[in-house]
């Protein structure tokens, strides 16, 4: 295998970091395609990254995954991070296995909270960047407003002065070409190639020294089971071979690796051996977690654990005891939905899960943020698992005798002519404004910062408010005492029919201007 035999001095790792819709995947796409990785006769799906149908539909990445470019003599390895802070514990492990972060900002919108969540961590890491302003051909684009919002995030973000004296490309991921020059509308991706090639530094690991890693991500296949991945901190690694494993608790325990995998596009491949700098997938090892230390027989030492924030909500998940039980999924035990959350847990860094003491039957799930566990159900759901869930709930935690609850920072793009309900809505729930700014074209942008029990379900109600035209980010901010209030509950009643059969249409007819339907024509109930 040729794949491998090669200087360090021509690795580079980077991750990617941008916000929902900021054209993050389309961008690796078209660096694909022109460093000639993909061949012409494979077929690239559109948005390569992102490789699960929830993924797909909702245009987010929960997972973060590795792809790699081979670009003149140059080898280039690519890691998504995801750009929620409900999956911010992925992003914490992604940033443990790169050199430098490329920052992938919208030329009309400019940053946005959720790049503001992963940037920060990567500036704490004390990696540079580069900024892409990225769909420069848009009629809207106003790439100086963007550049200087990205200045002043840094800055606000406790940036270094390196840091701050970053590089800039401008680009179309959509059509291909990238420039130097804001006025660039033709050409091909070379300068942003030549830009990571000059500006990102080579790994600095020892080659020579004995081998060890840390694991930051596992996979699962049915043929060979538990798949680690990594980036090797120093050393070799050949196939086959004895090492030792080191878990977070300081245990340790002999094992082997059996194959090694290089990535090249979007494939593993495998190869003979793999050194310093590389990022691997490895199989062989069970059972293995995240944080593992793997290292020489000869030389065991554990790498630092690695960090993850904790939860801040939590729901109940059970058995389903409703009239309907049983009628739509395969798996509806309590044991199901336990191995089930079990196997969740292995790859799912920043969820708990505990069963309930009182009740056997219940378990109750933490995660990071509404859309964290409402992936995970959906995901469930999907695979034919059957069972009620709670209503999400925050999660309180008590600090020298004061209760403190987590509150979140929101920004929501709305049309000027909703601008007053959103306030007054947001208003009841306990936000505060700490920021407003118009954009001249109608639209006005908004900063709150709002208790996260607040914001539970309030997306719905939003998207009614501004007919479907608003946008809304929110991301974790940070524990504060309690907000006196009761918000974030049903402020009116709920209709309950009164027996089984059918809904009919003339019935719901009648009762529609006295609540919300969520029900059909035809539908049990």
């Amino acid at each position: 295998m040729t794949l491998f035999k090669r200087d360090v001095n021509q690795l580079r790792n980077i991750a990617i970091i941008a916000h929902v819709d900021h054209g993050k995947t389309t961008l690796v796409d078209q660096l694909l395609r022109q460093s000639g990785t993909f061949n012409e006769h494979e077929e690239l799906q559109e948005r390569v990254m992102d490789s699960n149908d929830l993924e797909r539909e909702r245009g987010i990445t929960i997972l973060s995954k590795n792809t790699a470019i081979q670009w003149q003599d140059y080898h280039i390895n690519i890691v998504d991070t995801p750009g929620h802070a409900d999956f911010g514990g992925e992003v914490e492990r992604v940033l443990s296995m790169v050199d430098s972060v490329l920052l992938l900002v919208d030329s009309a919108e400019g940053p946005m909270p959720q790049t503001r969540f992963v940037t920060q961590k990567a500036l704490a890491l004390g990696l540079k960047p580069i900024v892409v302003i990225n769909k420069i051909d848009k009629p809207s684009a106003r790439p100086n407003w963007v550049l200087d919002q990205t200045f002043d995030l840094f800055a606000n973000l406790d940036a270094t002065d390196e840091q701050l004296d970053f590089d800039v490309i401008y680009a179309s991921g959509l059509n291909g070409f990238a420039g130097l020059d804001d006025s660039v509308r033709s050409g091909d991706m070379t300068p942003l190639f030549e830009m990571i090639v000059e500006r990102v530094s080579a790994p600095a690991v020892d080659v020579n020294g004995p081998f060890r890693m840390q694991v930051t991500s596992l996979d699962y296949s049915s043929y060979v089971g538990v798949i680690g991945i990594g980036r090797i901190e120093r050393g070799m690694i050949n196939t086959n071979t004895p090492v030792v494993v080191i878990d977070s608790e300081g245990q340790t325990r002999s094992a082997r690796i059996l194959k090694v995998m290089g990535f090249l596009g979007l494939e593993r491949e495998e190869v003979a051996s793999a050194q310093a700098g590389d990022i691997i997938a490895f199989t062989g090892i069970e059972p293995l977690n995240i944080s593992d230390t793997i290292c020489d027989p000869d030389e065991v030492e554990a790498l630092p654990s690695l960090t993850v924030d904790e939860p801040t909500v939590t729901m109940t998940f059970q058995v389903n005891n409703s009239p309907f039980a049983g009628k739509e999924g395969k798996f509806v035990t309590t044991r199901q939905i336990k191995e089930r959350l079990d196997r969740e847990l292995i790859h799912n860094v920043a969820l708990r899960v505990e069963q309930m003491p009182q009740d056997p039957d219940k378990f109750k799930v933490s995660g990071r943020g509404e859309l964290h566990l409402s992936v995970l159900i959906e995901n469930m759901r999907r695979e034919g698992y059957e069972m009620g869930v709670s209503r999400p709930e925050v999660i309180i935690r008590e600090v020298d005798g004061v209760k403190e609850e987590p509150y979140e920072t929101v920004t929501v793009d709305v049309e000027a002519d909703h601008q007053g309900t959103i306030m007054e809505k947001l208003g009841e729930r306990g936000a505060i404004l700490s920021d407003m700014v118009p954009d001249g074209k109608g639209r006005v942008r908004l900063d709150f910062t709002i208790p996260s029990r607040g914001l539970i379900g309030f997306r719905t109600e939003f998207l009614t408010a501004t007919q479907g035209t608003g946008l809304i980010y929110s991301i974790f901010d940070h524990y504060a005492p309690l907000k006196v209030g009761d918000f974030g509950k049903r402020n009116n009643g709920v209709l309950i029919a009164n027996g089984m059969g059918k809904a009919v249409a003339f019935a719901i007819f009648n009762l529609q201007e006295r609540g919300r339907m969520f029900i059909g024509h035809g539908d049990e109930v």
